[in-house]
């Protein structure tokens, strides 16, 4: 059965789970459109700014209680030149997830949470092209609570009436 909710802002109902995610890391997305030109190599996977700062696409997935399916925040975490090297060494091989963890900092602000920019996670390599996994930090920050606690399918509607329709 798929998962399905009803919407408190449109009144529908809707099936599947949403996710919601960054185009870009937030440095990238603070830059004028020329800037970006002249500072940054970006890809659907990978970022890198002025050489020197790395990022990579991941997801962090929370628990939703009676889904099979979590909810995914796409989103962008920094990794050091080592650990963005090895990310890179063996990006296009289907068995990965032996390579890492490598420590990061989420590199997205996500909208229904105090400040997300700069938590600390583990990014986790997944294999078969899946886009890596994030784990947060342990701490009391309501995102990562979620992510170890799960929410309700009534907190997904909330989420989905915020982002889509602003409510």
């Amino acid at each position: 059965m798929s998962f399905s909710f009803l919407c408190r802002s449109c009144g529908e109902t809707h099936t599947g789970m949403p996710g919601f995610g960054a185009d870009a890391p937030w440095l990238y997305e603070q830059m004028a459109p020329a800037e970006r030109t002249a500072r940054c190599q970006m890809d659907s996977d990978a970022c890198i700014v002025d050489e020197e700062y790395c990022f990579v696409r991941a997801t962090i997935d929370v628990p939703v209680h009676g889904s099979d399916e979590p909810f995914s925040w796409g989103v962008w975490v920094s990794l050091s030149g080592d650990s963005f090297d090895a990310w890179d060494a063996c990006f296009h091989e289907a068995r990965r997830s032996h390579v890492g963890p490598f420590f990061g900092w989420l590199s997205t602000r996500l909208p229904a949470y105090p400040d997300t920019l700069n938590l600390k996670t583990r990014v986790h390599l997944r294999d078969d092209g899946l886009r890596p996994a994030i784990e947060l930090e342990p701490t009391d920050h309501p995102l990562a609570v979620e992510q170890r606690d799960g929410i309700t399918a009534e907190r997904v509607a909330g989420l989905y009436a915020q982002l889509l329709h602003g409510s």
